[in-house]
């Protein structure tokens, strides 16, 4: 598909844009758990990238190889590059997150088996996350002696506080299940593992045929409303509207819409 940017060669995940503009990204390290790397990260970094910048991407889907694992967290044999002076480190979130990247095409996640440690980078910035009925979550942080505080930090933002200090005190002691991350609204949808692939395209489907301005928009809107008081997000918000509203309308025909069937959730 014709765009702007071309598609870049990764060596850790794999990427195709389809004709219905969902770009469907795929951690490809199975044999690790899809545990990242420092190449997952440089894979991230410049995948956030090319989805900024490229037009025909409206929504990126975010799914996992293998049959044990979502993703584990940092490959602890491999490990990333770390710098030696502490005041020069960087959070590996900034590679993985798509917020920190500024990129504002929604994300959807696709959920199996372990989701674990790291992994909550991506999680903590989807816009929607869809979960196997085998899918467990849990931060092994504090099990190894180490602080959990950066994937927490993210984490509490989207479900009680409660439920994230329990998953971080209790570490490889305990997972959260599909159920119970539906129950306190960490997932939205919980399904069967053979249907996770086909039903988060579905949910992306829909979200890629509406006008991209007023999607992004929307995103960002919501998610700078995070780190700003009631009034800062209120005003921003209105300068997205005076923006976005009118490029959506040009791009809709309300009338068009009369009649569609939606399904009830």
């Amino acid at each position: 598909m014709p765009g702007k940017t071309e598609l870049p060669v990764f060596g850790t995940i794999q990427a195709e844009l389809g004709e219905d503009h969902v770009l469907t990204v795929t951690l490809d390290r199975p044999d690790k758990l899809n545990a990242f790397n420092q190449q997952m990260l440089d894979d991230f970094a410049a995948l956030w990238r090319y989805a900024s910048l490229e037009d025909a991407v409206h929504v990126v889907v975010l799914r996992a190889a293998g049959e044990r694992a979502f993703c584990t967290g940092v490959d602890v044999v491999e490990g990333i590059d770390r710098q030696d002076n502490p005041f020069q480190d960087t959070d590996p979130g900034t590679s993985l997150s798509p917020k920190l990247n500024r990129c504002w095409k929604p994300l959807v996640c696709a959920v199996h088996g372990m989701a674990a440690g790291g992994a909550l980078y991506w999680l903590n910035e989807a816009d929607i996350i869809i979960a196997s009925d085998d899918a467990t979550f849990f931060d092994p942080h504090t099990t190894y002696g180490m602080v959990a505080a950066l994937e927490p930090i993210g984490l509490v933002r989207r479900i009680p506080i409660g439920e994230v200090l329990r998953m971080v005190l209790l570490g490889n002691d305990e997972r959260m299940s599909a159920r119970r991350a539906h129950e306190i609204g960490f997932v939205s949808e919980v399904v069967e593992r053979d249907r996770l692939w086909a039903r988060a395209h579905e949910l992306a489907a829909l979200i890629a045929a509406k006008p991209p301005a007023a999607v992004q928009g929307s995103i960002k809107a919501v998610w700078e409303s995070l780190d700003a008081g009631r009034s800062q997000a209120l005003a921003t918000g209105l300068a997205y509207t005076q923006i976005g509203n009118p490029v959506g309308t040009a791009q809709v025909d309300r009338a068009a819409h009369k009649g569609r069937r939606y399904e009830v959730r």
